[in-house]
């Protein structure tokens, strides 16, 4: 215990005799209690000055302002991560709030998965530390040392099994995205029965209420003294409560760290405590750490940063950003930035500021005597025994909203009138009443507003609620000047400038691009298509114009939204120095990554072609591409794969004299590898119709130049031979695929369809060999018109009963599978159908047409060499007549005695000839 008399015993005395008398003997109760007021009595006594805060709290900030003035410190340590201290003099060039940022993609000592990292710190002008950091910046001879755990520390102290980023949290924190927040004194109950009990007896929805209600407002007008004491009080009621054993560890361990540093500072500099000034959370001023003090002895071992290269930088941040990030009531930071505005007014106090500071007028006041260090006295007693000052009605301040809120809700399409103006205003007092309170707080005004103005549907994109949450101040979003920027930022500003826009603007802004008439627009437009592969799908959007291989827009329209995406921006410049370096990384990084696929290196390869124009780089990507396809033991890509090929060797052929050696690679390759997969894959379960399609694609259409390249048809021919698919689909590649090769005549083929549909046993599946069908033009082209053949048949055939349970799945099977093929069937059913319905009765399909007679000629005579060669040496003639599908008998020569001969011979003249002519005849 404490030597020196406490100027709390008397405090401590009443909470243990009303703990013994409402409990009913002494109970832990008590010792919590008393444990309370000596965390205080030690906060207060330590000889370097505590100033507790809470994070984003208007009160704070004013007992800042006040305190700095009075006390005007020499040097103040600030609870931030000690590597962001660089950072700190940039806030001259931004217009709050903005966010502090360490960042890191390449990690060394962390798991790759937590990739990338990042930490933020955002900064209002209504918050305690950005008072001190303008004091401290702006005033000579005072220095500001950061003494909180570096960012490498925040991510080394996390347990190793747990994600370093919260993803449900990802989308809900806005301008943050999933960085880790470094909560700057952060106040909240740490576990929900205490929160729930103080909601309910506070009448309040949420905790940012309760806080605003209790402690904001009580404090705001307090004198130093007592606005210290309640805060440390408060820190350490929720310190002694909290049973989150993880967190409190890595708590004491941060206090562990900035004592340390703190002592390390004092030591080396030999600055006068007394002239110091300790900025911390409310929590870390309760703390009980043994490191706690300059006297403390308490060694603590601080150890080495990771190898991890961290970039820092300042980001947009937002008052809806900062409460989705810290899990603060929406609306909740604009009304602290009110109420901000409101106390200055009120004290004609002077804050802080920057000098230069965007969107703030700088007021310079000159700073008064330091007051000397007054004796500790108890003001605890006083605060809380006595009843809370309650603040008049102010009927101006609360007619304005009311007046103010019905003209935004009629501008945003409600039907307000001045009707509900006057039930606004006489329901936020009746609400107050019934809260207990004297004076309707924002909250009492905004459930006020919802109660008589909002109606059954909202009319516009706002509902009332967000509108009071605008009237009481908006979402204010901040903004990183140019100066602050990184230089790849300021890159893209500077080679964006001929388009003549105030890119800065968070405003949609459209640019018309006419290339052919302003040429020097070009750059323009490639560093457009670029940031439009890098940035979300917002910030650039083209409306008019395309750009694909081999293939450039004339004029091109885009709708150009920089201004709202500046964090994507200034994250980019973390990685690179150009657009073109980080463009290259990102797909250099894609292609190397362990689930690279080759269909993803294709991909690379046509982004690199379209937007880089490097060859070497193209080259680089397609060599990895064929290693990828060499190591694949699926085909699941192979549609992705056989339509990046085929438009890159398109490309290749139409603006390079020769092929590069990687896509001849990548044809051999691929050639090989799918034959050598095609007989698996036609009787796996999970290869689809889709793939085994896409496999035979690109062994047929690649024939050509595989074989030309040295490749084996025959290695194709048996991998067809071994393929014994019984899926109805497969069966019907299959049978195009041995068309294709000559092993089954389209006769065969088209004889085949038929005893299908004239089976009853097989009618039930075969919509499913249409989809089969459907899926070989990718193959052979040229039986599209045998494929619209073989659905008109079936549509014509197959009973209803049959075709109209298969239709929905079956356009859905075509639509998913084979959307690309379907524009190919549709010209040539174009093709082969009548063009208007009078001509549809008289059609007759052609495979449906017989042949019409032809007229006998007369036969020749049936002498000389040939007919001596040809009855000498039937065999061959026999081949050929069977090919044609003659049938006859051979007879001995001479016109008049074997008729059969001289008919054959006059009806099928070309064997004959073509025998002639072998003979020189």
């Amino acid at each position: 215990m404490i030597d020196q008399p406490s100027p709390f015993g008397s405090l401590r005395e009443q909470l243990l005799d009303a703990a013994a008398t409402f409990a009913g003997g002494p109970v832990a109760v008590s010792d919590l209690l008393s444990g309370l007021v000596d965390d205080v009595d030690r906060a207060l006594r330590e000889e370097l000055e505590i100033f507790p805060v809470c994070h984003h709290s208007p009160a704070s900030a004013l007992a800042m302002v006040r305190r700095l003035r009075e006390k005007q410190p020499k040097v103040i340590y600030l609870e931030l991560c000690e590597d962001l201290q660089p950072l700190l003099t940039e806030l001259r060039n931004c217009k709050l709030p903005v966010a502090v940022q360490a960042f890191a993609t390449s990690l060394d000592g962390f798991p790759k998965a937590w990739a990338p990292l990042s930490v933020v710190a955002p900064i209002t002008e209504a918050s305690a530390e950005y008072q001190a950091i303008s004091y401290a910046l702006e005033t000579p001879g005072v220095e500001l040392v950061l003494v909180d755990r570096s960012s490498d520390h925040v991510f080394q102290w996390m347990p190793k099994e747990q994600p370093a980023r919260d993803k449900d949290r990802e989308e809900e924190a806005g301008l943050h995205g999933d960085a880790v927040g470094v909560e700057i004194g952060d106040l909240r109950p740490r576990f929900a029965e205490l929160e729930e009990h103080l909601l309910h007896h506070g009448k309040v929805r949420h905790w940012s209420e309760w806080w605003d209600q209790y402690v904001e407002q009580p404090l705001s007008g307090a004198d130093y003294d007592t606005y210290r004491q309640v805060m440390v009080l408060i820190g350490s009621l929720f310190r002694r409560l909290g049973h989150d054993r993880d967190r409190l560890a890595v708590d004491e361990d941060r206090e562990r760290y900035m004592w340390t540093r703190m002592r390390e500072h004092l030591s080396a500099t030999g600055a006068d405590p007394a002239g110091c000034l300790y900025v911390c959370g409310a929590f870390h001023a309760a703390s009980r750490v043994e490191q706690f003090g300059l006297k403390s002895t308490a060694a603590f071992e601080i150890t080495p940063r990771t190898a991890t290269k961290w970039l820092y930088g300042l980001i947009p941040s937002s008052h809806s950003a900062i409460e989705a990030q810290f899990g603060l009531a929406s609306g909740s930071v604009s009304i602290a930035a009110a109420t901000w505005a409101k106390a200055l007014a009120r004290d004609r106090l002077t804050p802080f500021r920057l000098a230069g500071q965007q969107g703030t007028r700088r007021r310079v006041a000159k700073l008064p005597a330091p007051v000397p260090r007054a004796q500790v006295a108890d003001k605890l007693t006083g605060f809380l025994s006595a009843p809370p000052a309650l603040d008049g009605l102010d009927e101006a301040e609360l007619l304005g909203w009311s007046v103010d809120i019905v003209r935004l809700a009629r501008r945003n399409g409600y039907l307000a009138s001045t009707a509900d103006a006057i039930a606004v205003f006489e329901t936020s007092i009746l609400l107050a009443g019934m809260r207990n309170r004297a004076r309707p707080t924002p909250y009492d005004f905004q459930d006020a507003a919802v109660t008589c103005i909002e109606k059954d549907v909202v009319p516009g994109r706002r509902d009332v609620r967000r509108l009071c949450e605008i009237l009481l101040g908006g979402d204010r979003v901040g903004e990183v000047g140019y100066d602050a920027l990184p230089p790849l930022a300021r890159d893209v500003y500077d080679r964006l400038a001929p388009l003549g826009l105030d890119l800065q603007k968070r405003t949609i802004q459209r640019a018309l691009l006419d290339l052919n008439a302003d040429p020097e627009l070009v750059p323009c437009s490639d560093l457009l298509w670029m940031l439009r592969y890098l940035l979300p799908s917002d910030a650039v959007r083209p409306i008019m114009g395309e750009r694909r291989l081999g293939e450039r827009s004339i004029q091109e329209s885009w709708d150009l939204s920089l201004g709202r995406n500046q964090r994507a921006i200034i994250e980019l410049g973390y990685e690179g120095v150009t657009i073109e370096q980080v463009l290259e990384m990102r797909l250099r990084r894609a292609v190397q990554a362990p689930e690279a696929t080759a269909a993803v290196a294709l991909a690379a390869v046509e982004d690199a072609v379209l937007f880089l124009g490097s060859r070497r780089f193209a080259d680089e990507l397609g060599a990895r591409a064929v290693e990828l396809l060499a190591a694949e033991r699926t085909v699941d890509d192979a549609p992705e794969v056989l339509r990046r090929i085929r438009r890159l060797l398109a490309y290749y052929r139409a603006h390079e004299p020769e092929l590069p050696a990687w896509c001849e690679a990548f044809v051999t390759a691929g050639y090989a590898h799918y034959c050598t997969l095609l007989p698996t894959a036609f009787v796996a379960d999970d290869t689809g119709v889709r793939q085994v399609g896409a496999m035979l694609g690109f062994l047929f259409t690649m024939e050509s130049l595989a074989l030309a390249l040295g490749c084996d048809r025959a290695q194709l021919e048996l991998a067809v031979q071994q393929s014994h698919p019984e899926e109805p689909a497969k069966v019907a590649l299959l049978w195009v695929a041995r068309n294709q090769l000559g092993l089954l005549p389209l006769a065969e083929l088209r004889s085949r369809c038929d005893e299908l549909l004239a089976n009853p046993l097989v009618i039930s599946s075969f919509p499913h060999y249409i989809t089969g069908f459907v899926q070989a033009v990718e193959l052979a082209p040229g039986l599209s018109g045998f494929v619209v053949e073989v659905i008109s048949k079936a549509f014509g055939r197959l009973p209803d009963r049959v075709l109209l349970p298969c239709l929905p799945k079956l356009v859905t099977t075509l639509r998913d599978q084979a959307g690309e093929l379907m524009p190919g069937l549709v010209r040539e059913a174009g093709r082969t159908f009548p063009g208007s319905l009078a001509a549809l009765d008289a059609w007759v399909p052609p495979w449906s047409a017989r042949p019409e007679p032809v007229a006998a000629r007369p036969a020749p005579v049936a002498s000389g060499p040939v007919t001596e060669l040809l009855v000498g040496h039937p065999a061959a003639c026999d081949a050929v007549a069977a090919l044609l599908g003659c049938t006859g008998e051979w007879h001995a020569p001479g016109g008049a005695e074997h008729p059969e001969v001289s008919a054959l011979l006059a009806g099928h003249p070309e064997p004959a000839l073509a025998v002639a002519a072998l003979l020189g005849g």
